[in-house]
Formats: C-alpha cells, sequence, structure tokens
C-alpha cells in the first residue's frame, strides 16, 4: 500500500536520522529529533526521505531508520495528512490522549496543535504537507464557508484499506507527482482540489457543525473574493472592498473575521503570495523574483521574502530555481 512511491524525488538514501530531520523542518514542518534505539548515541545510517512540491502542496516518504521521538511544537499554518506504510508510529497528545497508527492507517494534524510522535525502527509515512490557506481556499470553494476558527480535524484515524477511493487517488496523485509530465500548475491544481475535497470528506471536522448551524457565505461575500483574485495584482483597500460589495467597512471586517479568521488585508496579501507563487513555479518568461514581487506590490523585498517564506517554507529564490 502507497509502497515505494515518490522514487524520483530521492532526496535522502541511507542517510543519518539528524541529516533527514534538518531537511524535514525546512520543508515539511518544524520538530526537534531525538534517537531512541539501540544506535541513540550516534544514529543509524538507514533513514531516507524522497520529497516532491506539487500544486503548493508538499508530498514526502520518510523514514528515519531508527527508533525516535519527533516532538512537534505545532505545525505553522499548514496541515498534516499522514498515512502510516511501514512499522508504526504513535502520536502524544497535550491531553495525554494517545493514538497509535499502523500501515495503511492515516491521520490529520492541525496548525498550532503539540504533539510528540513515536516511530518504530521500521516506520516509514507518507506526509502530505498542505498549507492552511490552500486547504481554507479550497474549503471555501467547495462548502462555501469556512469556520471562524478555521478549519480543524477531528482526532479521528482512518483505515484506508475501507476507503478504497480515497486510496486509489492518493496512489495516482502520487505517481503523476513523480512524473515530469505535468510541471504546469494549471495541470497539477485539479489533482490538489480533488485531494482537499477528499480530505473534508474522510475526516471528521467543525465544518460539520458549522454547516449544522447553518452558517454559509452569501452571495456577494462570494463576488467579493472573486473581485480580489480578478484584481490581485492592484492596491485594494478596505473602503474599496465596502464600496464595491455596497457594506459598511465594518461589515467587511466581520465577514474575512467569521469566513476566514483573517483580517481582509492579511487575506489579500496571502492571495497575493499565493498567486505570486503560481508565477512564479508555471510562468517561464519570469526570469528574477525582485520583478515580479514589484509587479504584485511588495516593495519592501526583505519583509516580502520572510512572509513568502513563512507561508510556503522556502525563498521565492529557491522556488524559481527549482523550477529552473
Amino acid at each position: 500500500m502507497l509502497l515505494d512511491v515518490l522514487s524520483n524525488s530521492t532526496v535522502f538514501e541511507s542517510a543519518h536520522p539528524f541529516q533527514v530531520s534538518e531537511y524535514v523542518n525546512r520543508h515539511v514542518g518544524r520538530h526537534r529529533l531525538e534517537l531512541n534505539g539501540s544506535s541513540s548515541t550516534s544514529g543509524s545510517s538507514a533513514a531516507s526521505l524522497s520529497y516532491r512540491e506539487f500544486a503548493d502542496i508538499g508530498l514526502s516518504r520518510i523514514s528515519y531508520g531508527d527508533e525516535v521521538r519527533v516532538r512537534c511544537p505545532d505545525l505553522a499554518e499548514i496541515y498534516h495528512f499522514q498515512v502510516v506504510t511501514r512499522g508504526q508510529c504513535c502520536w502524544h497528545y497535550d491531553d495525554d490522549q494517545q493514538l497509535l497508527l499502523k500501515p495503511g492507517q492515516a491521520l490529520m494534524m492541525n496548525p498550532k496543535e503539540r504533539i510528540d510522535l513515536s516511530y518504530s525502527g521500521d516506520c516509514e509515512k507518507i506526509i502530505i504537507k498542505v498549507p492552511e490557506e490552500v486547504l481554507k481556499g479550497g474549503c471555501l470553494e467547495q462548502m462555501g464557508m469556512v469556520p471562524r476558527e478555521g478549519v480543524r480535524f477531528d482526532r479521528r484515524v482512518v483505515d484506508l484499506e475501507n476507503a478504497a477511493c480515497f486510496l486509489r487517488f492518493l496512489d495516482v496523485l502520487l505517481i503523476e507527482a513523480n512524473e515530469s509530465e505535468l510541471e504546469l500548475e494549471a495541470l497539477q491544481r485539479p489533482y490538489r482540489d480533488i485531494l482537499i475535497n477528499k480530505l473534508l470528506q474522510q475526516f471528521g471536522s467543525n465544518i460539520q457543525e458549522q454547516q449544522g448551524s447553518g452558517a454559509t457565505m452569501d452571495r456577494s461575500f462570494s463576488e467579493l473574493i472573486a473581485f480580489i483574485d480578478a484584481h490581485i495584482k492592484e492596491e485594494i483597500d478596505v473602503e474599496e472592498l465596502a464600496l464595491t460589495g455596497n457594506v459598511s467597512v465594518r461589515t467587511i471586517y466581520n465577514q474575512f473575521s467569521k469566513y476566514f479568521g483573517l483580517t481582509p488585508r492579511l487575506y489579500m496579501k496571502n492571495a497575493k503570495l499565493k498567486s505570486l507563487r503560481q508565477e512564479l513555479v508555471s510562468n517561464p518568461r519570469i526570469r528574477n523574483v525582485t520583478e515580479v514581487a514589484l509587479d504584485y506590490g511588495f516593495t519592501h523585498l526583505g519583509r516580502f521574502s520572510s512572509d513568502y517564506r513563512k507561508m510556503f517554507g522556502e525563498l521565492p529564490s529557491e522556488t524559481l530555481k527549482r523550477r529552473r
């Protein structure tokens, strides 16, 4: 089940666990690694990692090759879908709840959730990193609303053997990501949209509670979001949004807080960063980051690079370099 996927995206093979951990910290999620196995003093050299970015999500296959403890202070503005493919892994939550996952079992991890993970020596996992803004956007598009506090998945283990359609899709997604034909963002995005739809269907969350309360996005606000997307490179202030939507400034703030848990300005900045990243990935005419950053209105380049790295886990120059 999902064995030997991402074979064309190998980063490390027969490596030290701390080598893999360092890369994972930069590209997958913040954590601290502790060695617990028989080689805890020096570590083994059996760790491996494959990693591929695909439509703004991160796909990875990870094995530390030893018994390890992974301490996650929190996931900074990202979700993790994790499925065990070999061995076993135990989730330890702050409230002392523990969940043991075996091959074929999967779990969602939420942003800002403190968790420790205990890997068996033979444990291998597939981890899919989904930025919070990407999942919010998919939720809004598919469900018509986003809970004010953001999407929060339940601590529920899903056995993929009982979710055959989802498992087949994961296999197809990882195969497509492993090939080189789908480099253009426009060709990759449908896979990402289906993935988000599947995650929202397979894993319980506070969305069901919100839908039960009848909170859905009205058409006028959906049109306002479309207006932002259509003028993504322009500087739009909150007053213009209020005028366009024929509502008060206070209503604009309340709507963005209700559906996204963000201020209008922060939502628009994040939307610009996402659109800019798509251009870096898919527009062959772009030759330098500065030009496209200024085109989107990011005049403070240092702050822009910092915000970009915080959202996507890498510098914009690294995104552009990888495309080449």
